[in-house]
């Protein structure tokens, strides 16, 4: 049955991508009037007269603090939605390949040490991978820099502990991660007729509660990418 819908699903994709390329126009004869493209060149970079103050200059057209994150998650948004598919995959062919091996035991028994020290750090890991992502829109950091923290303590996890299984809970946060990205983006053709259209109030540059949607976004993919990675570490483990 696995076999099965593993066949189907390549098809869908196979197909997708087929219905794709013929959509395609051929080289050359490309309408740039209708592309994303020509509205980015057409731009004028000066239409914003008023100095940018930190904490105090309110709804701004991105909002963030991080102009890396204006880029990534709020031009470039969609870009961002194909990497998590990606990664997904990734996850996803892991899972295929380690599918219904029996779990291996490293035949040792973890270090008293290491065993300890994760009890002490494993929050904070977790701390500090949340913290990463959820101000990814006012500092250095984002969702899949903190997502890869989240992981790491999973991993951390099972160094220290043979007893230690991942929760099926995880694929279930996983899922309800990606969807709820997939209907931030759907929002945004509702309420402002684009996909991932920024439809929140920006507010002031600097706050926490800034940049619209952009920090939900970032808190979703953290969760989504700390999930996909635990998973690969767990099946990475089963292998032994």
């Amino acid at each position: 049955m696995r076999k099965f819908l593993s066949m189907l699903l390549a098809l869908g994709v196979a197909l997708a991508l087929i219905k794709m390329i013929e959509s395609i126009p051929a080289y050359g004869k490309v309408d740039l009037s209708k592309r994303v493209s020509e509205k980015y060149i057409s731009k004028s970079v000066n239409a914003f007269k008023e100095e940018v103050v930190y904490k105090k200059s309110r709804d701004l057209e991105e909002g963030s603090a991080n102009v890396v994150t204006s880029i990534v998650v709020n031009y470039r948004g969609f870009d961002t939605l194909g990497e998590v598919t990606v990664l997904f995959i990734s996850a996803f062919g892991v899972g295929l390949v380690f599918s219904g091996l029996k779990r291996k035991g490293y035949g040792r028994k973890p270090n008293f040490i290491l065993r300890t020290a994760v009890g002490v750090v494993f929050p904070l890991i977790i701390l500090f991978g949340v913290y990463i992502f959820v101000h990814g829109h006012l500092t250095p950091g984002g969702g899949f820099p903190g997502g890869t923290i989240l992981s790491i303590g999973i991993l951390l996890l099972y160094l220290s502990s043979e007893e230690y299984e991942l929760s099926e809970r995880s694929k279930v946060l996983e899922g309800t991660s990606g969807s709820l990205f997939v209907i931030i983006g759907l929002l945004g053709i509702a309420l402002s007729g684009a996909f991932l259209t920024n439809f929140l109030s920006t507010g002031t540059i600097g706050n926490l509660l800034s940049a619209g949607i952009v920090p939900i976004i970032y808190i979703v993919i953290g969760f989504k990418v700390g999930a996909e990675l635990s998973t690969i570490v767990a099946d990475l483990h089963k292998e032994g």
